[in-house]
């Protein structure tokens, strides 16, 4: 029964902002060593907290979207066959999967700190928000990018319980990076867009200047993550992994060409899956060896 909702929600796709949460959170680790301060839980808590709050977050937002696009889904030649409109799980099972993760989400950040609870309605409202989006505006791409570019922004508050400019530089590089790749994926879909009305990217540019904006929005990423080096001060390990993780931004813009998609799919997931692992662990790699 659990496998058809891990299909729904594409679980494999936590790939993409479950490295940046972890990297948020031993930011949070290390700038309290720095500090020489006695966080609210314990590391090993801490962690446990934030990953159940990138499972929640992230099951209620793709149920979310996969219920409200139903309709849509069903109409769409690549989509048809997606949970909801096969028959798989119900519309009703689905909006229940929604609530009954959303208030999992909510609950998990009460057990870690009262400004991670008092904003995590805020971050329930984007990532929640964003499938409304492409109804009424092409930076839709953009909203997706800020919702995951809350998870190491909120796993640094989650042991920290404050802001700080690197958590928030390193978000604005993931939310440029996600919107970047979305952009490419929303490829495929861009004359069914156009026919249902649907606001995206490639139906409003077109194949080719969407990929203009694409590169635009990698390019500051790339701006974001050596900006987020110079500010913790990293060293050669970090610099290998931030390395490793643009020269995969780069190869998947050499994958996509705007008359040919035929290798969306690998630029989208595959490459970068990779990059976001490997950048994570060195960067991670890097703060604990300090």
């Amino acid at each position: 029964m659990m496998r058809k909702y891990f299909s729904l929600i594409k679980f494999a796709h936590t790939i993409f902002a479950l490295p940046f949460a972890l990297l948020g959170l031993f930011l949070g680790f290390w700038v309290m060593n720095e500090k020489q301060v006695e966080p609210d839980n314990p590391y090993w808590l801490s962690f446990i907290l934030v990953v159940l709050c990138m499972v929640f977050a992230r099951s209620a937002a793709m149920a979310f979207n996969r219920y409200i696009d139903r309709d849509i889904d069903a109409m769409n030649d690549r989509t048809s066959k997606r949970e909801i409109p096969s028959g798989i799980v119900s519309p009703k099972n689905a909006l229940a999967f929604v609530i009954i993760n959303s208030a999992l989400f909510i609950l998990t950040t009460w057990f870690i700190n009262k400004l991670c609870f008092f904003l995590s309605p805020v971050a329930l409202l984007v990532i929640l928000g964003y499938s409304l989006t492409k109804r009424f505006t092409a930076l839709c791409h953009l909203v997706l990018g800020l919702g995951l570019a809350l998870a190491p922004v909120g796993a640094f508050i989650a042991v920290t319980g404050q802001f700080q400019w690197e958590p928030v530089i390193l978000g604005f590089a993931v939310l440029t990076w996600v919107s970047g790749f979305d952009i490419i994926y929303a490829l495929q879909d861009e004359e069914f867009d156009k026919a249902n009305r649907l606001r995206s990217i490639p139906a409003f540019f077109g194949k080719g200047k969407a990929l203009v904006v694409s590169t635009l929005l990698h390019l500051f990423t790339a701006s974001m993550i050596i900006l987020f080096g110079i500010l913790i001060e990293g060293g050669w390990i970090f610099w290998i992994g931030a390395g490793a993780f643009l020269v995969l931004l780069t190869y998947q813009h050499i994958l996509v060409k705007p008359n040919d998609l035929s290798k969306v799919n690998l630029a989208f997931f595959t490459t970068n899956g990779i990059a976001s692992v490997v950048f994570a662990c060195f960067a991670i790699g890097e703060l604990i060896l300090r």
